[in-house]
């Protein structure tokens, strides 16, 4: 699953978690992308000491899918995937791109970090590793709405595990509250919403105010975005 920061990819973790048949892996790249950048983002040092920074070592180890799980689901962020880092393992995966209107994802974004910038959002990436899972796999790859998810979560997640070719799991509408196993050691600066939620119920509410500061990333992002959104599942 390819996502941006604050996409409700973590939302979608949590509920590819509530299956009775699925590993969860939590954006195996961060650490080598912190590692690789020197950028210092929060928590910076805990991840690269807790996490693996060689980017070789993390392809390798997300072309073996776990023994004991029938599915092995992974969350990405786009932005994470820079010039070194691996991307033939993902010849051997079904994809999905879970896009969300940046005028939504920006508000978030700045809600924990104080520079927002169009790399650091991953819209680009996405649409190039779309096209690039499409190129290493022959299939076109699966596009979700966040805004859709939350509208009817039963209608998109089953259209969703329909067009990956997996069976849908009722359990997947609903989770217990908390931290996970498979959560990364960064959540505890960006989880506190998923931790205290148990479901698919953030209320869709109008689209922020976009400030003059942010709108040259904010029409880059909405072109993109636009363009994916033309590829996503249908709401009912």
């Amino acid at each position: 699953m390819w996502s941006g920061p604050r996409n409700l990819s973590t939302a979608m973790m949590r509920s590819f978690g509530a299956r009775s048949d699925t590993f969860c892996i939590d954006e195996p790249f961060y650490a080598a992308y912190l590692s690789m950048t020197g950028l210092k983002h929060p928590m910076w040092k805990e991840i690269v000491d807790h996490h693996e920074t060689d980017p070789a070592k993390v392809g390798r180890l997300l072309a073996r899918e776990p023994v004991e799980a029938g599915l092995f689901y992974q969350k990405h962020m786009t932005h994470h995937m820079i010039p070194g880092i691996p991307i033939d393992w993902m010849a051997g995966m079904k994809h999905a791109f879970l896009i969300r209107h940046p005028a939504r994802v920006i508000a978030s974004y700045r809600n924990k970090m104080e520079q927002v910038s169009t790399e650091a959002l991953g819209y680009s990436r996405q649409l190039e590793l779309f096209q690039i899972a499409e190129t290493l796999t022959g299939q076109r790859p699966v596009v979700i709405d966040s805004d859709d998810v939350l509208r009817q979560p039963d209608h998109l997640l089953r259209a969703l595990c329909d067009a990956l070719s997996i069976p849908y799991q009722k359990t997947m509408l609903h989770w217990r509250s908390g931290p996970r196993p498979e959560d990364g050691v960064w959540a505890r600066h960006w989880y506190d919403r998923v931790y205290a939620s148990t479901g698919f119920t953030e209320p869709i509410s109008d689209l922020p105010q976009i400030s003059d500061t942010d709108k040259v990333v904010f029409d880059h992002a909405l072109e993109i975005y636009r363009l994916l959104s033309q590829e996503r599942l249908k709401p009912a």
